[in-house]
Parts: structure tokens; sequence; C-alpha cells
């Protein structure tokens, strides 16, 4: 009976050896659907990145407004009776520490 027992034992081994590890088991099924839910994020950005060009697309085509925007921003063109002001920030450098307070944290 008890060499039986152990037959029947490595028979449900071997028969659930294909469905843990094998080529289709059920970790390799969970990592692959890791790997879709990751491919569809993915995929879901890129709709809505291909989603903004289209309508940048569209908007070339139909007005100059668009047009426009892009000559003013992108390649700094302005018209032919505007005037160009550009206003800067002056940089202030840091103001040095005085010597006496590196002393003390030294100390």
């Amino acid at each position: 009976m008890k060499p039986l027992a152990v037959i029947l034992a490595l028979l449900i081994l071997a028969l659930q050896y294909p469905m843990w590890l094998g080529k289709g088991g059920w970790l390799r099924v969970r990592e692959l659907d890791r790997q879709v839910e990751a491919q569809n994020r993915v995929n879901e950005q890129l709709k809505a990145r291909n989603a903004a060009l289209d309508a940048d697309v569209r908007d070339l085509k139909q007005g100059f407004e668009a047009i426009e925007e892009r000559a003013r921003y992108e390649l700094g063109m302005m018209k032919h009776d505007e005037v160009f002001f550009q206003l800067t920030v002056p940089t202030v450098p840091p103001a040095p520490a005085p010597k006496n307070a590196s002393a003390s944290v030294a100390k």
C-alpha cells in the first residue's frame, strides 16, 4: 500500500509541475498579465499624446491664430507694427558669510 501512495503522490506532482512552472503555467500567466497592464498604460499615454498632436494639426490647418502663436513663441517672430520689450531681472550674488560665524560653528 505504501509504494502505491508514493507512486500516486509522484504522479500528482508530475501533473502539477506544468501547471505551476511550465510554459503556460500560472506564474507565467501572471507575469504576462502584468506586462499587458503596463503596456496598456503606455498605450493610453501615447493615445493622449496623439490626440493632442492631432488637435494641433487640425488647428494649424484651419486657422492663422495657431500659426501666429507658434511663430511668436517658438521662432521669436513679431508683426511689422509691434515693438518688442525684453525685461531682465538682475541677479544679485549671495552675500558672503561673516568670518567669525564659521569659527563658532567649528568649535
